[in-house]
């Protein structure tokens, strides 16, 4: 059986609710979901290497028990010690720790107050009115459960970047080194970037088509076989995503990638512009009249209607055709562009890794600088900096800096912005950093009036630099906060401050269409990791993938500056 580490970190996750319902150890919880945060973006399967024998490297946070519960893991697909916790508790509560709004402390309430047991009857309670009355809920909290409850009930479910990634790049593997001989692709909604997928669409080419559909269906990780034809097939892997394989002849290989990779209004556009030149555009080619004149490669299709090629994360009918045929494509921005990360944690607050040790990791990934930005002290369940704490940072910084070649270490901190818009840390020492990242962390229940105020204040602080996740939301468990981010955005082009597109899978937060929104009114952006592990760098590749869905080139990336050139910017942003 095929374990991904995504596998790993479910696991440990669910482990780590359980144990919170049941009022385990508060370190035990957290050992579990660090572990579980960091296995996500850790790229080597553990699974292969254990079975391979090949030595594992020291994981941040992981020691011998947790370790060991890779290896059962790895091994049977399970752990004891979950299969143990799913009998302790009753099955429903689990479910609805599926919600956005519910922690384990308030499925266990809900369950022994109300006696809920199932997403149905957690509406109907909702309904009813009960749940308001629960201490921490009110009426606003209720109302904000149900509509997450009949969200989950109506739609389909939704599977996040890193984990349809890490199954996509698994199973395109798997085929390509199959004896088929097979050109694959992943195409769909994947292909253009979006936060989220539904499903997972391959474009294939193969001189055996016939082998590779076996190849496909016989994938370790497929739970159930849907369909299986001579040049197509679907199957459901166990992590519940649906995959689909189409196999075309290598004439058609590029008509095939561009008719599934979408969106669905941009193929009917380029449709439309096709039969206005008299040609037809499907899955098999372009055509004039009965000839095919174009479809192995999507260059191909697009010259044949008079374009150049059009990227895939800007096909969503935007106005992507009318500025490709005005020659006004944007020059979108690359992984390779990146020159640094201006939102890095460290062990000083909740990071796993010592400061060293996340600048050495930056300079393995070709970065020239890291800000190194670990919460304030208002933070303080990931035991944030106070001030004499960040004194000492400071000057650790300046000692690192003097050792260090090839990488410098940006003084920074990700302060955390208070109802009012101040600040929890003094001036004083605010003005001895390069940046500060302002965050809103609490009271993200206020009015949209409210809580733009109390940013637009922040922003106006003279040592302000950067707003951190600036929508506050988590994808699939947390909606963003009400606030007027036109205004955010214009404010932030009058201030001369920047926005950041944070690149944690959760969150990727700008959105693109805010992300052009910036665009437009030249306010620039920086694509950060805020990673809290070195292994978190590796997700700025989703960060990249948002800012080219909202048109952002390098020119419009704050971090895709040299160090000289940033410096001049984050002084110029000093108010």
């Amino acid at each position: 059986m095929l374990v991904h580490n995504s596998d790993i970190a479910e696991i440990f996750s669910e482990i780590a609710d359980m144990l919170e319902i049941q009022d385990a150890n508060p370190f035990r919880v957290r050992a579990y979901r660090n572990a579980a945060r960091l296995l996500q973006s850790y790229a080597p399967n553990l699974q292969t290497m254990l079975q391979q024998g090949q030595p594992v490297p020291h994981l941040p946070g992981i020691g011998t028990d947790l370790m060991g519960k890779i290896r059962e893991i790895a091994d049977h697909g399970t752990c004891a010690l979950r299969d143990q916790l799913r009998r302790e508790l009753p099955p429903g509560l689990r479910q609805l720790l599926a919600v956005p709004g519910i922690g384990p402390r308030r499925a266990k309430l809900l369950h022994e107050v109300l006696g809920v047991d199932s997403l149905e009857q957690l509406a109907d309670a909702c309904r009813e009115g009960t749940v308001a009355g629960l201490r921490g809920m009110g009426t606003r909290g209720q109302q904000r459960i149900l509509q997450a409850v009949e969200d989950r009930l109506s739609k389909s479910r939704r599977f996040g970047i890193a984990l349809a990634t890490e199954l996509a790049d698994t199973l395109v593997r798997h085929l390509r080194a199959s004896d088929a001989q097979a050109k694959v692709e992943v195409a769909g909604s994947f292909r253009r970037g979006r936060e989220t997928v539904g499903d997972l669409d391959l474009v294939a080419s193969s001189s055996r088509p016939t082998a590779l559909i076996a190849a496909f269906a016989a994938f370790d990780g497929v739970g159930q076989v849907l369909a299986k034809g001579s040049t197509r097939a679907s199957v459901v892997l166990r992590q519940g995503i649906q995959v689909d394989l189409r196999v075309v002849a290598p004439v058609s290989f590029g008509a095939a990638l561009h008719y599934f990779t979408g969106s669905r209004e941009h193929n009917i556009a380029l449709r439309g512009l096709a039969r206005r030149n008299g040609l037809k555009i499907n899955e098999y080619g372009v055509f004039s009249a009965e000839e095919r004149i174009a479809g192995e490669t999507e260059a191909s299709v697009f010259k044949a209607v008079g374009l150049p090629w059009i990227a895939p994360e800007l096909r969503e009918n935007r106005g992507e055709i009318e500025a490709a045929q005005q020659e006004q494509l944007p020059d979108l921005v690359q992984l390779s562009d990146l020159k640094g990360d201006l939102h890095v944690h460290t062990r000083s607050s909740d990071g796993r890794n010592s400061l060293r040790e996340m600048a050495l990791a930056a300079q393995q990934r070709g970065l020239d600088y890291i800000a190194i930005t670990d919460h304030s002290s208002s933070l303080a369940v990931a035991g944030g900096l106070d001030a004499d704490g960040l004194a000492r940072q400071i000057d650790d910084i300046d000692a690192l800096n003097a050792e260090l070649h090839g990488i410098v270490l940006l003084k920074g901190i990700e302060a955390e912005i208070r109802v009012d818009g101040s600040f929890d840390l003094p001036d004083d020492l605010l003005r001895r950093l390069d940046l500060v990242v302002g965050a809103v962390h609490s009271k993200m229940d206020l009015p949209s009036e409210r809580q733009t105020a109390r940013i637009l204040k922040a922003m106006d602080h003279p040592c302000f630099t950067l707003l951190a996740h600036p929508s506050g939301r988590l994808l699939g468990e947390r909606e963003p906060y009400a606030l007027d981010m036109n205004r955010v955005i214009r404010h932030a082009r009058e201030r001369g401050c920047f926005l950041e597109v944070n690149s944690q899978p959760s969150r990727l937060d700008l959105n693109d269409q805010y992300c052009m929104q910036a665009r437009r009114e030249g306010v620039m952006v920086a694509i950060d990791s805020d990673a809290h592990s070195v292994l978190d760098f590796d997700n700025l590749r989703f960060g990249i993938a948002q800012a080219r869905r909202g048109w952002t080139g390098p020119d419009n990336v704050l971090n895709a500056r040299s160090l000289t050139a940033l410096r001049k910017l984050l002084l110029k942003a000093r108010g």
